[in-house]
């Protein structure tokens, strides 16, 4: 570099210009060329170098290659090597002002270290490239992709150090043992923040809750998709479209329910309690009893001796439950009596729907209701109604 600035001197003196002058515009040129050098070091990469990388991955049979050296990271990596030419070749131009060379040395050290954290930032994001359905990660996935957050925060964490190192002129290393002294005062202001980075990872290491789950926090009126998870919010978009963002340690420390047992089952439960009138509750008749014969709401077994009509109707439904196309007989389904009350007494059915999307399982279910309420006079019997 010395002995570019002496062919620069000796250059403009030929010219015929001296004194002050020759070593302005001498100064002046140099810059030039520095900056003239970058930037071909940049477009060269920028439109040589990093075409030709990607046209390599796209031909490897390996795949890894395709996410880590994709085009945000290698834009990224354009940025660092005009930098570092820039330190190499600026600050020796001016080694006859010491001031002047220390501070461009500080400055592309700088810029040097925010080019690299932006490189990191960027080679990290390139892992979560391999999680392709964000929509369905599995707990492995979602702890992976939290953990890269924490690792974004450490490089940033590392990059603001090592600025301000730069800066007041001092070893990283002795800033950051510096900085042990003061931990209990930085956990203290960043408490909610510690606090939610630890939550965040124990409900992805312990799968608790993915994107696309749906779960209810009745507390924070939170009923809906998660559409997102970070390290220090969770965000339910709610089936009235509106959104919910929820600290993590909120679902730590309190319960939530998650249906995505439902949603990965077979299928989606039903538990429905109709209240039977007492006074309706009574032995079958024989007239009731070949009117059931006759309707097929009974087989001659069920009224080979004496039956209680109510007992004949949940022998029914459960014999027609099992028939239906849309319930699970794989799965519990049953007709039973529950504890008796002041307004009638319960009986629960009991059963599990193949269908499990909202509105076709709502549809469903009333379906099966309704024809449950009109069966019921059909067995002398009536559901208690308050008068």
């Amino acid at each position: 570099m010395q002995e570019l600035s002496t062919f620069v001197h000796r250059l403009i003196v030929r010219t015929g210009i001296g004194g002050a002058a020759s070593d302005i515009l001498a100064y002046v040129t140099l810059i030039a060329i520095v900056a003239l050098t970058a930037w071909t070091v940049f477009e060269a990469c920028r439109r040589l170098l990093v075409p030709l990388v990607i046209r390599i991955t796209l031909r490897t049979e390996a795949v890894w290659d395709d996410y880590l050296l994709n085009p945000k990271v290698l834009r990224a990596a354009s940025f660092v090597l005009p930098a570092v030419v820039v330190w190499g070749m600026l600050p020796p131009l001016f080694s006859e002002f010491p001031r002047v060379e220390s501070l461009l040395v500080k400055a592309t050290a700088i810029y040097i270290t925010v080019t690299t954290i932006n490189l990191g930032t960027a080679f990290i994001d390139s892992f979560k490239l391999f999680d392709a359905d964000r929509s369905k990660r599995t707990a492995v996935q979602q702890y992976f992709h939290s953990f890269c957050g924490v690792l974004k925060i450490i490089i940033v964490f590392i990059g603001v150090i090592v600025i301000v190192s730069v800066i007041i002129d001092r070893s990283p290393l002795r800033l950051m043992a510096g900085l042990g002294a003061t931990s209990a005062i930085l956990m203290l202001v960043f408490k909610d923040t510690i606090m939610g980075l630890v939550a965040g990872v124990r409900l992805t290491s312990n799968d608790m809750v993915r994107k696309g789950d749906w779960i209810t926090v009745s507390k924070y009126g939170a009923d809906g998709v998660v559409e997102d998870i970070t390290l220090s919010t969770v965000k339910v978009r709610n089936f009235d479209q509106t959104i919910v963002t929820l600290p993590p340690q909120r679902l730590v420390e309190d319960s939530f329910q998650n249906w995505r047992g439902m949603s990965e089952g077979v299928g989606r439960r039903v538990k429905r309690v109709i209240y039977i009138d007492f006074n309706s509750v009574t032995l079958a008749s024989a007239q009731l009893k070949d009117s059931l014969l006759s309707k097929g709401f009974a087989v001659a077994e069920d009224v080979s001796a004496p039956v209680v009509n109510l007992t004949l109707l949940r022998l029914y439904v459960e014999r027609w439950l099992a028939g239906r196309d849309d319930v699970c007989l794989d799965m519990t389904f049953m007709v039973r009596q529950l504890e008796p009350t002041s307004t009638g007494l319960p009986i629960e059915i009991y059963f599990f729907l193949k269908h499990k999307e909202w509105k076709t399982y709502e549809h469903h279910l009333a379906e099966v209701m309704e024809t449950v309420y009109a069966l019921i006079p059909e067995f002398g019997l009536r559901v208690y109604q308050r008068v």
